[in-house]
């Protein structure tokens, strides 16, 4: 069962890391991320955290599913 949930943990990580960066390119060119100056909405910066946070989580789990299938 730490195996399953060692490998879970990595395919998570993995999962997150491929897709919200790609998510981020989508967000970064929407028009609503920008106001007609050219500043950062709500919209870019609240999308922001939340991508943050998610990779945040993936780095965390790889360090979990490592851990752990190491011991």
């Amino acid at each position: 069962m730490v195996v399953f949930a060692g490998i879970l943990l990595l395919v998570n990580a993995v999962y997150n890391a491929v897709v919200w960066p790609r998510f981020w390119t989508r967000v970064a060119k929407d028009p609503r991320a920008r106001d007609e100056q050219g500043r950062p909405t709500r919209f870019l910066t609240v999308h922001a955290v939340l991508i943050g946070i998610a990779l945040l989580i993936a780095l965390v789990s790889a360090v979990a599913g490592v851990m752990l299938l190491v011991v």
